[in-house]
């Protein structure tokens, strides 16, 4: 790997820089070099609830508000990854008697029920009808005004009306009805309740990235009366095993990515590899999927860098260079770049090497040049941009 050479400074301050602001977190996550995850005891406690948690689950009756409340539950607060199949298995008999259930006597006018059905089995990416909500209005086809009495029912199906699909126009409506009055009765409102209606309003169920709306769920589901503590337990011994993973996840990037130098050899292009990061962190944040996380947010990273070489930087004749070494992705090649051009290239296939290492004692190394075309495709797709009129 090429250093960062003084020449190759004095070369780059000579065009366009863009106006971002230096990386926040300097060297912060380099102090979780130390963490080793889980100990001994911590692996036993989380094995232990996990199995008390899995037995609850399997226990509860089929088709059950209890089964409904805890699958809920689970997913809400971010451990739902531990129980897929037992989850899968639920929701997949709740689905073959979907139309019975919600057509039982006791289920009538439950539209917490319902809506706690309708969008579990949604997420799961069963379609079933939104007609079932037709029972809770009325005549003329708008929400019946007893409903807002019922405030679980209504933030239920607020929740349950963020699974719509184009053309669902009686879920547009419980939106807009669910919406207005969840504002109006929330100051009136003064237990943990309060707060799901709080949350639910700021932060939509649908969108949420899973770390955080675990974290914020812990603090809310902690304060309800049901509160089942075993697992509530197991979903913070959970989150902060998980947490410590993260971190030096993070730990490792920001070592990686201060070594490689490349903020002083591209000082126009923003150092977010954090923020990066966080973006794959949304995506799966799995223990299992490490290894993806700090790959992936590597691969963005020089995206990024790329992305600021085509748009605040690089001159017309430089970017052709660029964009003809990337289609031929050869080091042979990176003679013909501006030195600081060069020294990103050579590091942009060093990271595509090491990933190629890594993937080969997985079988899995002919990922790499799927990976490689996609970042060809990119960067042919920026150069021919700058031709196009603005």
């Amino acid at each position: 790997m090429e250093s960062f050479t003084q020449t190759a400074a004095t070369e780059v301050i000579t065009s366009r820089i863009g106006n971002h602001h230096p990386s926040v977190w300097g060297a912060h996550f380099l102090a979780y070099a130390e963490l080793t995850g889980a100990n001994e005891q911590e692996e036993k406690q989380h094995a232990n609830l996990k199995e008390e948690v899995r037995k609850t689950l399997v226990m509860s009756p089929s088709k059950s508000i209890q089964k409904l409340e805890m699958i809920n539950t689970i997913q809400r607060l971010g451990v739902d990854y531990h129980f897929e199949h037992e989850i899968q298995e639920s929701l997949s008999y709740l689905y073959e008697g979907y139309e019975e259930w919600i057509g039982e006597v006791d289920n009538v006018d439950n539209l917490y029920v319902v809506a706690l059905s309708f969008r579990l089995l949604r997420v799961q990416g069963y379609y079933v009808s939104c007609d079932a909500f037709r029972k809770f209005t009325d005549e003329q086809g708008n929400y019946k005004e007893a409903l807002v009495r019922d405030v679980q029912g209504m933030l239920s199906l607020y929740e349950a009306s963020q699974f719509r699909v184009h053309d669902e126009q009686i879920l547009d409506e419980a939106v807009n009805f669910t919406t207005t009055q969840l504002k109006l009765i929330l100051p009136n409102l003064n237990n943990s309740l309060a707060q799901q209606v709080s949350s639910a309003l700021k932060f939509s169920i649908r969108d949420g990235m899973v770390r955080l709306e675990a974290w914020r769920y812990i603090s809310i589901y902690k304060e309800d009366k049901s509160c089942n503590q075993v697992l509530l337990n197991f979903a913070k011994l959970d989150f902060n095993i998980l947490q410590m993973l993260h971190k030096k996840e993070l730990c490792d990037i920001t070592r990686w990515w201060k070594e490689l130098e490349l903020v002083k050899v591209v000082p126009y292009a923003r150092d977010r590899v954090v923020e990066l990061y966080f973006w794959c962190l949304g995506i799966y944040f799995e223990p299992q999927y490490s290894v993806s996380r700090k790959t992936l947010t590597k691969v963005l990273s020089f995206c990024s860098i790329m992305d600021d070489t085509y748009d605040t930087y690089g001159t017309l004749d430089e970017l052709t260079l660029l964009t003809n070494a990337i289609e031929r992705w050869n080091i042979d090649v990176s003679e013909q770049l501006p030195p600081f051009m060069k020294i990103t290239y050579h590091a942009l296939l060093d990271v595509y090497n090491e990933i190629e290492k890594e993937l080969t004692n997985e079988n899995k190394s002919f990922f790499v040049n799927y990976s490689i075309n996609e970042v060809i495709k990119l960067r042919t797709i920026s150069h021919v941009g700058l031709f196009l009129p603005t």
